[in-house]
């Protein structure tokens, strides 16, 4: 039995530490100052708290870290500290430099480093969301994930290919998203917005509904694209690529943040509000 260290048990870890352990690891996690909704996560499928990220890392084969993106590097660099010397996997949406960073930094402490990137929701049957691993140690990781919910997809190329996987997805699948809510808002700006979306039914007859769809499903997970968007405008860029219109996704996001945690989403009438109101 494989023993993995899961980092952090959000919706989307704590749905990954399930899917190992249908696969057959153990999968612990560190609870120390995490809050109630956190470890009631954990608790529901079935992960062990071993209190301390010292303690995780003694005891972990891998260590998986899933979080938001502008908090990657702080924990690789805390994984580091302990000098954890078995395979640390990445699997967070940060741009591929970002990813060989972290790389770097848990690799001169002793471990392994394997990018990941995940592309779907939280997994609960095979076959809808995916793990793209790349590295060396690629193809061990993915041995961990036979069956279960998450299915493991290897990439050819060292660190940054599977990151580069996940930025390309996500370049379109949320920018498409913030753009279409940022379109509403300024036809409902212009007071258009009828108009427009008489326009839409005649000539893109999807539209309309893919518009009210952008709102009700990413308006209260917002504030989680804000540093995936920043990491995805770093990557164009270092690609040579224009980084604005993603810069710009990052501030739409930004803006509809304070529906976080909120118990119902927006209409699209008040996300933009949101999005007309300069900071």
């Amino acid at each position: 039995m494989t023993t993995i260290g899961l980092l952090h048990p959000g919706e989307m870890g704590a749905a990954v530490g399930a899917s190992a352990r249908a696969d057959g690891a153990r999968v612990l996690w560190a609870g120390e100052g995490r809050g109630a909704a956190t470890r009631g996560r954990a608790a529901a499928v079935g992960l062990e708290d071993v209190g301390t990220l010292d303690e995780l890392a003694r005891r972990s084969e891998l260590i998986v870290s899933v979080c938001p993106p502008d908090a990657a590097l702080d924990l690789a660099r805390a994984v580091a500290e302990r000098r954890f010397a078995g395979l640390y996997l990445d699997a967070n949406a940060v741009a591929p430099a970002t990813a060989r960073e972290i790389g770097a930094i848990v690799e001169k402490a002793g471990a392994t480093f394997v990018d990941g990137g995940i592309i779907g929701g939280p997994p609960q049957t095979r076959g809808t969301t995916r793990l793209y691993l790349s590295g060396a140690a690629a193809a061990r990781v993915a041995a961990l994930f036979p069956g279960g919910p998450l299915e493991a997809v290897v990439v050819a190329g060292g660190p940054g290919a599977a990151s580069a996987v996940k930025v390309a997805y996500a370049a379109w699948n949320k920018g498409h998203a913030a753009l279409l809510m940022a379109v509403r808002a300024l036809a409902i700006a212009e007071g258009v917005d009828a108009a427009l979306l008489a326009e839409w039914r005649l000539s893109q007859p999807d539209l309309p509904a893919r518009s009210e769809s952008a709102v009700q499903r990413n308006a209260r997970k917002a504030w989680r694209f804000v540093g995936e968007m920043e990491e995805i405008a770093a990557t164009f860029d270092a690609a040579g690529l224009p980084q604005g219109f993603h810069a710009a996704a990052a501030e739409i996001y930004r803006r509809l943040a304070p529906w976080k945690d909120a118990p119902t989403p927006p209409s699209v009438a008040e996300a933009s509000g949101a999005l007309t109101t300069r900071p």
